[in-house]
C-alpha cells in the first residue's frame, strides 16, 4: 500500500533498536565500580610493585642476597679487627717530659716477677720521655751504630748489632764484629763510656717508673742497635712487623727500653711502635730521635713495629732483667762467645 513506509537500512547499523542496545552494551560493558575506583597514591607509595610493577627477579636470588651480605660483614670484620681502633700515644712532632700508661700486668707475668723481690712492678705499664736523653748522647749513639753496621748488614731488611757480643748480621747469618781486621778496633773507650752513661740514665728511669729497687734490676741480653729499612725479608729475622710478647721470645727479659735515634716522617716513613691494647685498641708511637720507651714486657704489652715504607730507620733496644742469672756487663770491646745463630 502507498501509504505505508518502509524502512530503510543503512549500512553499518542495526535498525533493530533492542540490537544495537545490546551491540552497545558487548563493546562498552558496564565499569565495575569496585575495579574502577581509583587506588589512593598513598597507599601504594611504600610498595613498589604496585608502583612500578612486579620486581625483577633471578634464579636462587634470596641465597644470593644472603652471600653479598654476609661477605660483606666479614669484609667489615677483617679490616675492623686488623687495624683497629688508633689512639696516638706519642706523636713525633710533641716533646714530652714524661707520658705514662698503667696497665694490669698479664698473670704470666705477675707470677714469674713475684719470684724476685724488690723487682716487682708497682704497676705495669709503659712509659715514654723525650728529657732522658740529650741530643748530643743521641747523636753519639747514632754514630756508634752506623760505624759498626756499615761493617755488615742482612740481606733483608733487619740488621742488628750488638755491642757486648760483637754480633754483627752479615747477608744470612752473624758474624763476631770483634774478630774481624775493621771490627777489632773500631771503637774507642770514649765511645764504650757514652753507651754506659745512656744506659745508666735508661736504668734508673725503669727502676723509677715501676717503683723497683734499681739494685736488683740487671741489663741483660740481647741489648743491641737496629737498623730498618724497606728492603723485602732475606730471612726470618727480617721480618719484624708480627706481633709479639717480648718475654715470650726472650726469656730473660722482664723490662724493656727503646731509644729511638731517627725520626718518623723525616728519616724514614712506616716504622711506628705499635702497642696491641684490649678491646682492639692500638696505641702508637712515633719514634723521635733521642725518645725513650719503656715498657714492662710481659702479655700486657703486645706489640709490633710497622714495616717501613721508605728510608732507613735506626733504634737501640735496651733489655733488663730480675734474675741475675742472666745478668751482662757493659760492653769493652773484647771479644766474647755468644753470637746469635
Amino acid at each position: 500500500m502507498e501509504g505505508e513506509t518502509k524502512a530503510v537500512k543503512r549500512p553499518g547499523k542495526s535498525s533493530d533498536p533492542t540490537k544495537q542496545r545490546e551491540s552497545t552494551e558487548k563493546k562498552d560493558p558496564p565499569k565495575d565500580k569496585s575495579l574502577s575506583d581509583e587506588i589512593d597514591p598513598q597507599q601504594t607509595s611504600g610498595d613498589p610493585k604496585l608502583r612500578f610493577g612486579p620486581m625483577p627477579r633471578f634464579p636462587h636470588q634470596r641465597v644470593w642476597t644472603r652471600v653479598v651480605l654476609i661477605l660483606a660483614l666479614l669484609t667489615v670484620v677483617y679490616y675492623t679487627s686488623k687495624s683497629g681502633k688508633e689512639v696516638p700515644l706519642a706523636r713525633q712532632h710533641e716533646v714530652l717530659h714524661q707520658r705514662k700508661q698503667s696497665l694490669e700486668c698479664s698473670e704470666t707475668y705477675k707470677a714469674e716477677v713475684e719470684h724476685y723481690p724488690g723487682c716487682i712492678p708497682d704497676k705495669c705499664g709503659r712509659l715514654i720521655s723525650d728529657s732522658l736523653i740529650t741530643t748530643a748522647e743521641a747523636q753519639a749513639m747514632l754514630e756508634i751504630a752506623k760505624r759498626g753496621l756499615n761493617l755488615g748488614g742482612s740481606l733483608g731488611g733487619a740488621s742488628i748489632l750488638d755491642l757486648h757480643s760483637g754480633a754483627l748480621s752479615v747477608g744470612r747469618t752473624f758474624i763476631n764484629m770483634y774478630m774481624t781486621e775493621k771490627g777489632k778496633n773500631i771503637y774507642r773507650k770514649s765511645d764504650f763510656d757514652t753507651y754506659k752513661q745512656v744506659r745508666m740514665k735508661i736504668h734508673r728511669a725503669v727502676a723509677q717508673q715501676f717503683k723497683v729497687s734499681p739494685d736488683v734490676l740487671y741489663l741483660t741480653h740481647p741489648t743491641f742497635f737496629s737498623r730498618l729499612t724497606n728492603l723485602p725479608p732475606g730471612t726470618e729475622h727480617d721480618e719484624y712487623w708480627h706481633p709479639h710478647v717480648d718475654k715470650d721470645t726472650y726469656e730473660s727479659f722482664h723490662y724493656t727500653s727503646l731509644l729511638y735515634l731517627s725520626d718518623y716522617g723525616e728519616d724514614f716513613d712506616g716504622g711506628r711502635f705499635v702497642f696491641i691494647d684490649k678491646d682492639n685498641v692500638n696505641s702508637t708511637v712515633e719514634p723521635r730521635k733521642g725518645r725513650v720507651s719503656v715498657f714492662t714486657s710481659g702479655k700486657e704489652n703486645t706489640h709490633y713495629v710497622e714495616r717501613v715504607r721508605s728510608g732507613t730507620r735506626f733504634a737501640m733496644t735496651v733489655s733488663f732483667t730480675c734474675d741475675p742469672k742472666h745478668a751482662i756487663q757493659d760492653p769493652n770491646g773484647k771479644v766474647m762467645k755468644r753470637v746469635p745463630k
